[in-house]
């Protein structure tokens, strides 16, 4: 299924809203981008949310690793939200739970930022 994004920029925080695969296809570097974007517009806080997000390959962990880095790089974080089980099982396995903070919801992301 090809991935689709959409995002929401609030004051502090940009919002990614994920949907179908992400396997780090040509979207890939338009999301690398989208988060170079917010570091240079000093945004502290990037919040992917996983809800419609049904599948992640290797090359799509590298792209979250890759985003998660830019932003710590500048000072910042990346939240990740709302993972299905399929991800949130893939999550455990690489062990990206330990390195990401993932919340149950967007609602509860945005709340620990603001």
């Amino acid at each position: 299924m090809k991935l689709n994004y959409r995002i929401e920029k609030e004051k502090n925080a940009h919002l990614l809203f994920v949907t179908g695969d992400l396997i780090g296809d040509e979207v890939g570097p338009k999301l690398v981008e989208m988060v170079s974007d917010a570091v240079n517009d000093k945004i502290r806080f990037f919040v992917v949310d996983l809800s419609e997000v049904r599948y992640i390959s290797s090359s799509g962990i590298g792209l979250l690793i890759t985003m998660l880095t830019k932003m710590r790089n500048s000072g910042g974080e990346v939240f990740l939200t709302a993972p299905s089980e399929h991800v949130q099982k893939l999550l455990i396995i690489t062990k990206l739970n330990n390195i990401f903070t993932v919340y149950p919801s967007i609602a509860e992301a945005k709340q620990a930022i603001s």
